[in-house]
């Protein structure tokens, strides 16, 4: 009678695990049946619209290279776009997030200000600072530029932040019982340390706005996708083949170029 006693204790946690995963997995598919409804999921308007894609693949070839020279330039602003930006991003992440990490932000008492701060930039997407921008100074690069730095130096920061509190807390600890100041301990104990990291970072976030900046063009800030859009809407699939493989062509050789420097880094 003890034994079954404690064979029934042993199945009850068992019983209610199982039954609380099957709880929660009855709610996750009703969560995703509700978006899948509220995103308008239709497969047979995916079927109806292949053979208009067929149709506008077929008129896409060949590519037309009429016009390849000024392709080319636009490919090279939405790179500048992107570096650029990223660099100005950079800058304003620089301060924020030794604010934003828990082991160097001055008392703790700018942490959570910073958090937000750093939370509200990421929240808004690159595109759309751009747009607000558009509209502030004009058509062109520049919107496409002040977009991605703000949305830039929000994530940069926090992904710096998280790579500076997961530094060694040794050589902090030493320079401080040393009495350097905390300008010191972050100049000459931490930086060393998380320098390869935060350039890895720095890199990788140059990476993606480049891709990123492909599409700011839609909203009137340069670039190419400014190009990608204005074809699309007079029906030039040649030339929007072209631009798309100019597009291929320039993100590869960025991504490449990225991945190599920080296997050099790390």
């Amino acid at each position: 009678m003890t034994e079954k006693r404690a064979n029934d204790r042993v199945k009850a946690p068992l019983q209610w695990g199982r039954l609380r995963f099957i709880a929660l997995l009855l709610i996750g598919a009703a969560f995703y049946a509700f978006f899948l409804n509220v995103s308008g999921v239709s497969v047979s308007k995916l079927v109806d619209g292949l053979p208009r894609l067929a149709n506008w693949l077929a008129r896409a070839w060949p590519p037309d290279l009429s016009d390849l020279n000024d392709l080319l330039l636009r490919a090279a602003e939405t790179v500048a776009i992107a570096t650029v930006g990223t660099s100005f991003g950079a800058m304003i992440a620089a301060p924020l997030c030794f604010f934003a990490a828990r082991n160097t932000s001055a008392g703790g008492w700018m942490y959570y200000p910073a958090r937000w701060l750093l939370n509200a930039l990421r929240g808004i997407d690159s595109f759309v600072f751009a747009l607000i921008f558009v509209a502030a100074v004009g058509l062109g690069p520049f919107a496409g530029v002040l977009g991605v730095a703000l949305h830039t130096a929000g994530s940069l920061a926090k992904l710096w932040a998280e790579a500076i509190e997961s530094a060694e807390p040794g050589p902090l600890e030493a320079a401080v019982m040393s009495g350097a100041s905390r300008f010191k301990v972050i100049t000459y104990a931490l930086l060393p340390d998380v320098l390869p990291a935060l350039t890895s970072i720095l890199l990788y976030m140059w990476e993606f706005n480049v891709r990123a900046s492909t599409v700011l063009g839609i909203v009137g800030a340069g670039g190419v996708g400014q190009e990608l859009k204005n074809s699309i809407d007079l029906l030039a699939f040649d030339r929007v083949l072209t631009i798309i493989l100019i597009i291929l062509v320039m993100v590869t050789s960025i991504d490449t170029f990225s991945a190599w420097l920080r296997r050099r880094l790390l």
